[in-house]
């Protein structure tokens, strides 16, 4: 049992767990076939996508990982516990995927210089098998990420959609090469493969470095929450706040707000958690309450209450 704080930073996610699973061992068998009928084809088509598929093997693999080490309990020297590694294996899948398109580029533009025989019956058997094992992996992970959020499993269908692709590309060079003996198909369309793969990977990076960063989600308007908490009652202004992600799904608020001294605090704090919650659905929240004459905030403070005194001065006159 811990006391590191009242809600369980935790994730038990059984959909994803299972669908990571399936999806972790049809890749690992369909990658060794597509490496060996790659080499022995002499694609660099079919080589560019089974290097998509290694990378998508150790995404799965971090994504697994995340997976475990969320579901364990924060303690003294993690107190968020371990929900962050979701983000961080986020970060080094979509990294991995940027490389590996440079790769397929640097290649790719090698071989349109020096074209190289391609055995294209072996090549078109391999993708075909490939599109099909991608059709049904991007169908399991679509319905997954319908049930559970998590980017993670986001990443790996943002990896498949390119594998479908490619596996797509791969048939087209093949047919292409096919009747019209053109090599340079095969490169070009490994340099299409490695743009979608790129701009899969920088959409992942994008992603996971927002959050690593501790910027405000995109789901959420910061100016319209600090309105919503400066309208209840007793709640004279909202400072110092913020807002973040510690992983998908798990969001943590702070804010500083000067009082109304006639209203109870713990009723003011109450009334603030429960608009979080009912309206924005943030569970996890520290609200500090604040006097400006204790509190000033250097000028911040000393401005609002210039500012409260005019405003109190203007009431007093037009009663009078």
């Amino acid at each position: 049992m811990y006391d590191y704080h009242h809600l369980h930073h935790v994730k038990e996610q059984s959909t994803s767990k299972r669908t990571l699973w399936i999806t972790l061992m049809l890749t690992l068998f369909f990658t060794i076939v597509e490496i060996v009928g790659g080499i022995m084809s002499n694609s660099l088509a079919l080589l560019s996508d089974s290097a998509h598929m290694v990378s998508d093997v150790i995404a799965l693999g971090l994504s697994m990982t995340a997976i475990y080490l969320a579901t364990r309990e924060p303690n003294p020297q993690y107190t968020f516990g371990y929900l962050r590694f979701e983000i961080i294996a986020s970060f080094l899948n979509g990294l991995a995927l940027a490389i590996i398109a440079v790769g397929i580029f640097v290649e790719g533009i090698r071989r349109f210089l020096n074209p190289e025989p391609i055995d294209f019956k072996l090549m078109l058997i391999i993708a075909s098998i490939g599109f099909v094992v991608n059709l049904v992996l991007t169908l399991v992970l679509h319905h997954s990420v319908k049930e559970e959020e998590n980017l993670n499993v986001q990443s790996a269908l943002w990896h498949f959609i390119g594998d479908l692709l490619s596996s797509a590309g791969v048939i087209i060079s093949a047919i292409l090469i096919y009747f019209t003996g053109l090599l340079w198909f095969d490169p070009l369309i490994s340099m299409v493969i490695g743009g979608i793969i790129f701009i899969g990977g920088s959409k992942i990076i994008k992603e996971s470095y927002l959050i690593l960063m501790e910027s405000v989600p995109r789901k959420f308007d910061l100016e319209e929450i600090r309105k919503d908490i400066g309208a209840v009652e007793g709640v004279e202004d909202v400072h110092e706040m913020h807002l973040w992600a510690i992983s998908t799904d798990h969001y943590s608020l702070t804010a500083h707000v000067f009082i109304d001294d006639n209203i109870q605090p713990f009723c003011i704090i109450l009334a603030i958690n429960e608009t979080l919650k009912d309206k924005y659905g943030i569970s996890h929240s520290t609200i500090q309450m604040e006097h400006a004459g204790i509190h000033p905030h250097g000028e911040y403070g000393r401005e609002f209450l210039k500012h409260k005194e005019e405003q109190q001065l203007i009431e007093s006159d037009n009663k009078a």
